[in-house]
Order: C-alpha cells, then sequence, then structure tokens
C-alpha cells in the first residue's frame, strides 16, 4: 500500500461500532464529556456562580491560551514525542512581539507574524536536534524549555515588563465580542458545514465501497452540535456575548483537525505515530513529518503566548511560566490524545483545557487551596493516562 493511498486512522462512527470500541477499553471522548457533566453538577450546586453566564464567559477567556498552547502539544504527541518547551517559547515569542509592536513601533499584525516565524524557527531547531542528532525529544525541549526562559528574561531586561497599549489591535484581541447576529450565524454555518462535511464523506465512502454508518446517526450528530453551539451562544450572549478569542481558538481546532484527517499529511502523522517503521517503508518521509510536527508545536505555541499577552496586556518574566505548560500537556492527555502516539484528535485540546479550566475555576471560587487544586488536578490526569493505557491495552488484544 502506497503512502498516499493510506486510509484514515478511524473508521467511521456508528452506534455499533461505539460498542465494540468500548469492550476493548477505547471509551474516545465520553469519559470527558461525563466528567464536564459531574464537575458542572458539583460545582453549580456548591456555587451558584459556576453556571452563570459571567463566569463562564471568563472560563472561555482563560481556556483559549493554554487551549492553543495544547493543540501544539498534540502535534508532537501523535508521533509518541513530548515538547516540555512549549510554555517557555510562548513566553519568548510573546516578548518577541511586544518588544517589536512597543518599543521599535512595529505594525502589530506584522509583530504577531514575526513572533510565531520565531517560534516556527525553534521547533525546526528542536526538529533538527531530534531527528538529525539523535537526541531524545525529552531532553531537547527540556533544555529549549530552561534556555528560552533565560533568553525571554535577557530581551525583557531589568525593567522585566512592557505594557501593551489598552486600546491597541493586540490587547483589544482579548476584548473584542461578536455582536449577536454574527454569532448566530457563525453557529449556523458551522452546524451547516460539519453537516456537508458528513455527507460528502458518506458519498465518498459510498463511490469507493466502503464501510458507512447509519444515515440517522449523522443527523444525530448534526443535531447535537447545533444544540451545543446554540446553548453556547445563549449563555455567552447573557452576557458580554461570544469572545473573539474563542473563536480563534475555535477556528484553529477545526482548521487543524480537518488537516489531519482530510490531507496526506493528517494520515502520515498518524502513520508515524503509529509505528515509524511501518511508516517508513510505506514511503513516507518520516524526518520531515518530525520536524514539521514540532515546528507546528512551536508556532502553536507561540500564537498562545501572544493570545496569553493580548489578554494581560503585558509580558513579563512570568509569561509562559508557572503550571502553563503543566496544563497544556494535561489538557491534550485528558482530552484523548495518546501519550504512546498514532492516536488523538485537535478536539482533545478543547474538551481537555475544558476540564482544567474547570475544575480550577470551581475550586477558586469556592476558595479551595493551591495544594488542593494540584493534587485534584493531579488525579484527574493520572486517571485519564490509565484509561489510556487500558485502551492500548485493549487493543493490542
Amino acid at each position: 500500500m502506497s503512502a498516499t493511498t493510506m486510509s484514515p486512522p478511524r473508521k467511521p462512527y456508528s452506534p455499533r461500532q461505539a460498542i465494540e470500541r468500548a469492550r476493548r477499553g477505547d471509551l474516545g471522548a465520553w469519559p470527558v464529556v461525563g466528567g464536564l457533566i459531574a464537575i458542572a453538577i458539583v460545582f453549580g450546586s456548591l456555587n451558584e456562580h459556576f453556571l452563570s453566564p459571567e463566569n463562564l464567559t471568563n472560563l472561555a477567556l482563560q481556556m483559549a491560551a493554554t487551549g492553543t498552547i495544547s493543540l501544539g502539544i498534540i502535534m508532537v504527541l501523535l508521533l509518541g514525542e513530548i515538547d516540555l518547551s512549549a510554555g517557555s517559547v510562548s513566553g519568548l515569542c510573546a516578548v518577541v512581539m511586544t518588544i517589536l509592536n512597543v518599543r521599535h513601533g512595529w505594525n502589530p499584525l506584522l509583530s504577531i507574524v514575526v513572533a510565531v516565524a520565531a517560534g516556527a524557527a525553534v521547533g525546526l531547531l528542536h526538529g533538527f536536534l531530534f531527528t538529525r542528532i539523535r537526541m531524545p525529544s525529552f531532553v531537547v525541549t527540556l533544555a529549549g524549555l530552561i534556555g528560552w526562559q533565560g533568553l525571554l528574561l535577557y530581551l525583557l531586561g531589568e525593567r522585566g515588563t512592557i505594557n501593551l497599549p489598552f486600546d491597541g489591535f493586540i490587547a483589544k484581541l482579548s476584548d473584542t465580542w461578536l455582536p449577536p447576529g454574527v454569532a448566530w450565524t457563525l453557529a449556523v454555518v458551522l452546524a451547516g458545514v460539519y453537516g456537508g462535511s458528513l455527507l460528502l464523506s458518506r458519498r465518498l465512502r459510498l463511490a469507493a465501497d466502503l464501510p458507512v454508518g447509519p444515515a440517522y446517526w449523522a443527523a444525530v450528530r448534526v443535531g447535537g452540535l447545533a444544540v451545543v453551539l446554540a446553548g453556547a451562544v445563549l449563555v455567552l450572549q447573557a452576557d458580554r456575548g461570544v469572545p473573539l478569542l474563542l473563536v480563534i481558538f475555535g477556528a484553529l481546532v477545526v482548521v487543524l483537525d480537518l488537516v489531519l484527517r482530510h490531507t496526506a499529511f493528517g494520515r502520515w502523522m498518524y502513520a508515524v505515530g503509529g509505528n515509524a517503521e511501518a511508516a517508513r517503508r510505506a514511503g513516507i518521509n518520516v524526518t520531515r513529518i518530525r520536524l514539521l510536527a514540532f515546528m507546528l508545536s512551536a508556532s502553536l505555541a507561540a500564537f498562545g503566548g501572544i493570545l496569553a499577552a493580548s489578554r494581560l496586556s503585558a509580558v513579563n518574566q512570568s509569561s509562559g511560566g508557572s503550571d502553563i505548560l503543566l496544563m497544556a500537556i494535561a489538557a491534550a492527555v485528558i482530552g484523548g490524545t495518546s501519550l504512546f502516539g498514532g492516536r488523538g484528535r485537535t478536539y482533545a485540546a478543547l474538551l481537555g483545557i475544558l476540564v482544567i479550566q474547570s475544575i480550577t475555576n470551581g475550586m477558586l471560587l469556592l476558595n479551595v487551596d493551591s495544594s488542593v487544586r494540584y493534587m485534584v488536578t493531579a488525579g484527574v490526569l493520572a486517571l485519564a493516562v490509565a484509561i489510556d493505557s487500558l485502551a492500548r491495552r485493549g487493543s493490542a488484544q
């Protein structure tokens, strides 16, 4: 089988296949969805403010930056590797953007482009050290975590903080809200595009004499998405509206998912993560795929750092630090991305960061000590990895 004719990593979803996967221990995203429902019930009953439109809007703003970094982490995890430098790279590139925009007067869009390009260059360096020098990704990115944090401190200098103009383009990214008409139109378009993609995929598979799920199940999935989108718009409109940051993050999730599931590059990513040697024998350029994965990881980390700087309207010595990296990795794993490579989707970042931020937000509202918050988050992460390990063991049987 040639590399260009490899099948997508998953068969079309249907209730029967869901039952079969559950028997093998592959529960997909259902544990995460169940966890979100449980979190909503528990924290909603303990604090009436948790499910308020104001708090849910704040939650949407909080998860955009870390969720974007988590998307980059997923690109590397799909290969069975790790990127420990994502937090430092996000802070460094945010500092680069701010220096160019504030101190040198560059156009904000150009500053953002250069900062993301700097992230891509960092990823290329990491990928080169991993693929050519044969350094373990853990060591390469651990060195990057320390080194890029040092460069960030050097660029900031003695002042340690650079403020962005509150009325500038970059700061406005986190303070822009969609008008109601635009928000509803976007929700309708997303549901329509999703339904159209399912219909097109079904027709193509039928034409190729490949198995497809029942037609009613596609309608159920489209209806479910429409209900979720309508509920989100209603809740967010009850406060300030749908934040632009959430739209940007959602767009990245959708675009990257389409790339992974419907392009040759995406199939090659899954193939390399599943079995690198088999992918190499199938004609896939494994080195190139790994380089691109590290570049994507660092580029998305850079963009996530820019979104974080926009929300803070400043960069400082803690940019990209604290627990951002750990939360990004935890979000990817909790959302269902396998640490062993070859399995996962970009929606894992959305689901995972929802879980992480919901737990953090809920415990903050209850004034729970930070020590307890860390232990609870660790427990959720351990449970997610255990489910992943059981699913991997079941699929191997």
